[in-house]
């Protein structure tokens, strides 16, 4: 996947401990640690905007992309 969280550089910036910011956004730990870990298809924009509002950041911040990892179709011709 090209699309990757960064949310745990985001936490060591900001000093954040995790288990205080899955209380205070509402999500259980595991939910946030599979956020940590990238190892979800996706993320709610209800989620993000409450990341980013208490990391004090913008989504860009806890995004990354990768276009090497790109798995386009391409047509060859």
């Amino acid at each position: 996947m090209p699309v990757k969280l960064t949310l745990d550089v985001v936490l060591a910036q900001r000093k954040v401990r995790a288990r205080d910011l899955a209380a205070r956004i509402g999500i259980s730990e595991t939910q946030l640690s599979l956020l940590r870990t990238g190892k979800v298809k996706g993320v709610r924009f209800e989620t993000l905007a409450k990341l980013c509002l208490l990391l004090e950041c913008k989504p860009g911040d806890l995004l990354d992309y990768d276009p090497d990892e790109a798995d386009l179709d391409r047509d060859e011709t």
